[in-house]
């Protein structure tokens, strides 16, 4: 990854995790395979200050100059982020899986509605994460349009949130099973696509099949599928289980896997750090970082290898997106 333009100018961090960036855009100009697999965050020049603190409900921000990595690192490493983790996590009574839950299902839920909705109530970064959010779905269908028709295809959503991406594939002519751990999250989801489905219809075209909404958290997922897709999701596990989640997901897809996340490197995670330091007024999830070489790794255990690959980079929001098959 190149660090010099990131570092050349101030960073405005939003320090809670929810506002931490989930992903990021491909410029739409470019394929997939020919996207570097390294990238720097844009400087935020064209930014102020409040536009950053106004980003997601009142958050933290904390400004950092290139010149103070260095003195930065050495007082990350005194910071004890577990300890805030492990009270939230014993407020809702019990693991991170819970304390996911339990935020998208109450202010969580009501934040990224918000931010993956059509409200013009949003602020500079959210609709930047928007933005971000939009062409990760936008490449995503493009990857599998790729390949031809999607009518007939059958395809897991796997943590479909608000619907952003199993609409669009109904509406493809896709067989859609759509799961959210978030029980508010897959009720809105159903609720856009039936309003959305509906007005599609034509009378010329064939009708969109609803996808099959259901309350299930990765784990718990089964059947078999053409294609398994699970974006913006593996940021809510520590790699020890991202390894069995990307196992699990291979195994309930018979030709394609499309995954996305947030990527591990060095400044990435300085970052992240600095956020933990400054927890924001309302609870959050913690966020996992992942590194293309660990995903790829546990691809290849189960028999599976990646095939396509890219980056998604806005100022608020990044993300690598990978398309993988079977050996």
């Amino acid at each position: 990854m190149a660090y010099s333009a990131a570092l050349s100018s101030p960073l405005f961090l939003p320090t809670r995790i929810d506002s931490f960036p989930r992903l990021s855009p491909l410029p739409s100009s470019q394929k997939l395979s020919k996207f570097p697999t390294a990238f720097a965050i844009p400087p935020l020049s064209s930014t102020t200050t409040a536009d950053v603190a106004g980003a997601i409900d009142g958050t933290t921000i904390a400004v950092i100059s290139g010149g103070s990595v260095a003195a930065l690192a050495a007082v990350l490493s005194l910071a004890d982020p577990e300890k805030r983790r492990r009270l939230q996590a014993e407020e809702v009574g019990g693991s991170d899986k819970e304390v996911v839950k339990d935020y998208f299902n109450n202010d969580g839920f009501q934040r990224w509605k918000k931010i993956y909705g059509e409200t013009d109530d949003v602020n500079k970064v959210q609709r930047d994460i928007r933005l971000g959010h939009a062409k990760t779905v936008e490449n995503t269908l493009q990857m599998l349009k790729d390949e031809g028709s999607l009518q007939g295809v059958t395809i897991c959503d796997a943590g479909c949130g608000t619907g952003s991406l199993s609409i669009p594939l109904a509406k493809e002519g896709a067989i859609v099973c759509s799961t959210d751990i978030s029980a508010s999250m897959v009720a809105e989801a159903e609720k856009q696509a039936k309003e959305q489905l509906a007005s599609s219809k034509d009378g010329v075209s064939a009708e969109p099949v609803m996808p099959k909404f259901e309350v299930k958290d990765l784990e718990s997922l089964d059947g078999k599928y053409n294609t398994v897709i699970c974006l913006d999701v593996l940021i809510h596990y520590p790699q020890s289980k991202a390894d069995a989640m990307i196992g699990h997901l291979a195994s309930l897809a018979t030709n394609r896997l499309i995954l996305s996340f947030a990527p591990k490197t060095f400044y990435y995670s300085l970052l992240k750090r600095v956020g933990e330091l400054f927890p924001g007024p309302s609870k959050a999830t913690r966020a996992y970082l992942h590194s293309e070489a660990d995903v790829e790794r546990a691809l290849r255990k189960v028999g599976w290898k990646i095939r396509k690959r890219g980056s998604i980079t806005t100022q608020f929001y990044f993300a690598r997106l990978v398309e993988a098959v079977p050996l």
